[in-house]
């Protein structure tokens, strides 16, 4: 079986410097670059992402798997798909809020090593909006503005010895993150779905953000499609979970 001919073109557009896979593995490289770079993107009803969202969400993705050799393999790509070093770097900052610091501290890394080679002068602007005095009120309007109007004591909610994990989730999950420029809601809540899809095990948060995302806009069918074109990144399995979170957020909104 041969590279087909829209392969080959997506390699060399976005790849264009990479041959390992193709010289050490010609029989894998073929399998993968047809489905990924082929079949997948250009399959009818799910090949509505254009570039630049699909690589975000790839990008989301691999933080969410953990496949730092990958992701440091794909932001070039990414870059040259649209994605700004601003949507790059915000993008990983967020996944410390789903993924931990210990766990995105070498995805960083390999961010930043990836846009000094592009010449990209580091520090980035700042993106922040937010003080230490009022972070955990925005956060909380954040959160409102994502799933409603009952988040607005979230909180304070709880019982008393656990009441401080809803508060931070108000003010330093969303606070510090969703209250940033780079992204906006619709984008943050799409590459949060990709970091929870992603690592799999948090079936019941992947239902509530599929179910934040279709509130913001990014419908069930979008969802699929991002699912769709993640699959050759993170497999079957996790694909299948995801998809059925959709399924079920989107049988609640109806």
């Amino acid at each position: 079986m041969d590279i087909t001919p829209a392969a080959e073109e997506y390699h060399r557009h976005f790849f264009p410097n990479t041959e390992l896979l193709r010289e050490d593995d010609p029989d894998l490289a073929q399998i993968i670059e047809n489905f990924a770079f082929d079949e997948v993107p250009n399959e009818p009803g799910v090949n509505d992402l254009d570039d630049r969202t699909r690589y975000m969400a790839i990008l989301a993705t691999l933080l969410g798997a953990q496949c730092l050799t990958e992701f440091r393999g794909i932001v070039p790509a990414a870059l040259t798909a649209g994605v700004t070093p601003v949507e790059a770097k915000e993008i990983t900052y967020q996944a410390v809020a789903y993924l931990g610091i210990a766990r995105v501290y070498p995805f960083l890394a390999a961010l930043n090593d990836v846009l000094r080679e592009r010449g990209v002068k580091l520090p980035l602007e700042s993106q922040s909006t937010t003080t230490a005095e009022d972070r955990r009120e925005k956060g909380t309007q954040a959160q409102v503005d994502i799933f409603g109007d009952g988040m607005k004591d979230f909180y304070k909610s709880g019982p008393a010895e656990k009441r401080h994990i809803n508060r931070w989730l108000a003010a330093n999950c969303f606070g510090d993150y969703y209250t940033r420029t780079g992204l906006d809601l619709k984008q943050r809540e799409m590459i949060t779905f990709c970091f929870i899809a992603a690592q799999g095990g948090c079936e019941p948060q992947l239902t509530a953000h599929a179910a934040a995302n279709i509130r913001l806009g990014n419908d069930r069918a979008f969802l699929i499609s991002v699912v769709s074109q993640c699959l050759p990144y993170i497999g079957y399995p996790r694909s299948l979970n995801a998809l059925r979170c959709v399924d079920n957020a989107a049988q609640s909104a109806a």
